[in-house]
């Protein structure tokens, strides 16, 4: 009946303004969780399982694996290439030994303190090319090479004289190793032609020009004359 619909669409009408549906926040206000909020739960753990991964591949894995083939195909270089006489350790090819004693090969200068090639604080003397103590540092060195060999008036070459950026360097010139044989030959009563002999047999030539110059490696130079002709250090 019609007076029956009309009651009917009037209660809807005024169930929507109740009192206990107005006072209800709409749908829109409802706070809901954010996006990132959702998603921190999902990246978290795939991200602590990448750095379990790589900490597992990258700190233990590898570092056993090249160890291990280091030690199986390079096994002298991989333990620091060390040079042993009589079962006893005397010094590493990779890094310089001091020598001041006239009948032996005399190495780059190190600017390492608090003496010198030492392994403990490798570096260079930092001193600028205006700054005085470098000048006063190459003449000292200039002057000890004369005093040591007075006859000697060929030019010094440059590595007896300048310092190694790192201060163990253990190689010298074919050069700076010729320039100091005859006080080592007169140092030990050797001929100087056999003392010319050692530096060349001792020469190391890298397999092209563009890797690096010839080298004379001053400690491994220094045993083998002590295997001529031993003199005091």
């Amino acid at each position: 009946m019609p007076w029956r619909n009309a009651l009917v669409q009037g209660i809807l009408m005024n169930d929507t303004t109740h009192p206990a549906s107005a006072g209800a926040p709409p749908e829109s206000a409802v706070p809901r969780p954010s996006p990132a909020a959702q998603d921190r739960g999902g990246i978290l753990r795939p991200a602590l399982a990448a750095l379990a991964a790589l900490t597992l591949v990258t700190g233990l894995f590898y570092p056993l694996v090249v160890t291990g083939i280091a030690q199986a195909v390079f096994p002298r270089q991989a333990a620091g290439s060390l040079i042993e006489r009589d079962g006893k350790v005397i010094g590493s090819s990779l890094i310089g030994q001091n020598f001041s004693s006239p009948g032996y090969f005399w190495g780059r200068p190190s600017a390492t303190g608090p003496m010198p090639y030492n392994a403990a604080a490798s570096g260079g003397s930092n001193l600028g090319p205006s700054n005085p103590a470098l000048a006063d540092a190459a003449k000292a060195r200039v002057e000890a090479l004369h005093a040591a060999d007075p006859d000697n008036m060929a030019p010094i070459p440059a590595d007896l004289i300048a310092a190694s950026g790192s201060g163990l360097d253990p190689h010298i010139s074919p050069a700076a190793a010729l320039y100091q044989a005859a006080r080592v030959a007169r140092a030990r009563g050797l001929a100087l032609d056999q003392v010319r002999r050692l530096v060349e047999a001792h020469t190391e030539t890298p397999p092209s020009a563009l890797i690096g110059d010839p080298a004379v490696n001053v400690l491994e130079l220094n045993l083998a004359l002590d295997g001529l002709a031993p003199a005091g250090r």
